[in-house]
């Protein structure tokens, strides 16, 4: 019986902000001098220089997860505050326009424009990324490749939990994950193939590599397999199964429920298989469908089941994974992070947050530039709640 580490490991990606206009600020290189300084290779940059992307080192479990987001979010705000500059975490910023940011320096990025043109260069988004320690052994790949292709399923339902980019350049998109739209514009995203086994996912990457799809380095044995965008992926060298679909959570609580849940959903099917027992593999389509549905409604809408082919409210199917899970929660130590989920249905994701104030604002006499000003500042007190 092969029991993997399940070790957690999370990255977010900030938004850099003036405080003063509310607006997005090309001001990476000054944030990364200082905090590389008391963060090391924990904090990097991204695609444009108003974006800052922070790592977790790798924790045995939500606990040390949690005290880990703790400390790079307040750290990165430091850093932030002593440039005169705030942070907030969301996936859209509500008008910032990419058209007026500056690409960070170095040759990945200079290389992705070159290949990619005007769909890298709207790439204006912020995600967070789970990582689910297995192994690297031949044992644990081949595991991890069957846990992501079940897997798959929970994708859209992870995502709706977790929008927060329901504005875009101004304007209010009446979806809930704008940043989702923005993504699939690049190639190899959305939601993975299946693999019969880690080594036909071995001869894909191969082939990818081959062609050039993964970069100037040709070699099959050096592939850049970070280019694979899907909304999960196995990361071999890291021994990971990275999940890269959620939208970042503006809270903390959220943000560690979500983790707690992706971790207790792997475990879940872990256990089921131990028991020689899996959950159904689904047609992508089918699964897009779903994933189309949390983009556009969030936790308002309904996703399908497509066991009993019927729609089911968001929330009623969150309760339902909640339930699914609830064995693996205690030897996880995750139960308190888990059972966060029915506040965050009672009160919204981040996305519904932010059209609450925008609305409210709007309702009260506000203009559309201080609504969305509002949304901002809204943004920015709340990433700093549970460690401020």
């Amino acid at each position: 019986m092969l029991i993997p580490p399940l070790t957690i490991g999370i990255e977010e990606e900030y938004q850099i902000i003036d405080p003063q206009s509310r607006g997005l600020i090309s001001y990476v290189q000054q944030l990364l001098n200082r905090g590389r300084v008391v963060l090391g290779d924990q904090i990097k940059p991204e695609f444009m220089q108003s974006q800052i992307e922070v790592g977790s080192h790798i924790c045995r479990d939500i606990h040390e997860a949690r005290r880990e987001i703790v400390r790079l979010r307040r750290t990165v705000a430091e850093v932030a505050g002593e440039h005169g500059a705030v942070i907030a975490a969301a996936s859209t910023h509500p008008f910032s326009r990419w058209a007026e940011q500056d690409i960070s320096e170095g040759e990945r990025y200079r290389d992705l424009e070159t290949e990619m043109k005007e769909v890298v260069r709207r790439l204006l988004i912020f995600g967070m990324h789970v990582h689910i320690g297995f192994g690297k052994t031949p044992e644990a790949l081949e595991l991890l490749i069957d846990i992501q292709n079940q897997l798959r399923y929970f994708l859209p339902h992870l995502l709706a939990l977790s929008t927060s980019s329901p504005f875009w350049h101004k304007r209010d998109t009446g979806l809930k994950s704008y940043r989702s739209i923005i993504f699939q514009s690049l190639p190899r995203t959305g939601i993975p193939p299946t693999f019969k086994s880690f080594g036909e996912y071995r001869s894909y990457v191969e082939v990818m590599a081959r062609v050039g799809s993964l970069g100037k380095n040709r070699d099959p044995q050096n592939a850049d397999v970070t280019k694979l965008w899907w909304d999960s992926r196995p990361q071999p060298g890291l021994g990971t199964l990275e999940v890269r679909v959620m939208d970042i959570c503006t809270s903390l609580d959220d943000a560690m429920c979500l983790t707690a849940l992706v971790q207790a959903l792997v475990a879940k099917l872990i256990k089921l298989r131990n028991q020689n027992q899996s959950w159904r593999i689904y047609r992508s389509k089918l699964i897009e469908e779903n994933k189309w549905r949390a983009v556009r409604y969030g936790i308002d809408g309904s996703l399908i089941d497509f066991g009993i082919a019927e729609e089911v409210p968001m929330p009623r199917l969150a309760e339902e994974i909640l339930a699914f899970v609830d064995d693996v929660l205690d030897e996880l130590g995750s139960r308190q992070e888990a059972e966060h989920l029915p506040v965050l249905l009672a009160r919204g994701t981040s996305a519904d947050r932010q059209l609450q104030v925008y609305r409210q604002a709007l309702e009260t006499g506000a203009t559309e530039t201080d609504a969305l000003t509002r949304v901002v500042d809204f943004l920015v007190q709340e990433t700093q709640q549970g460690w401020s």
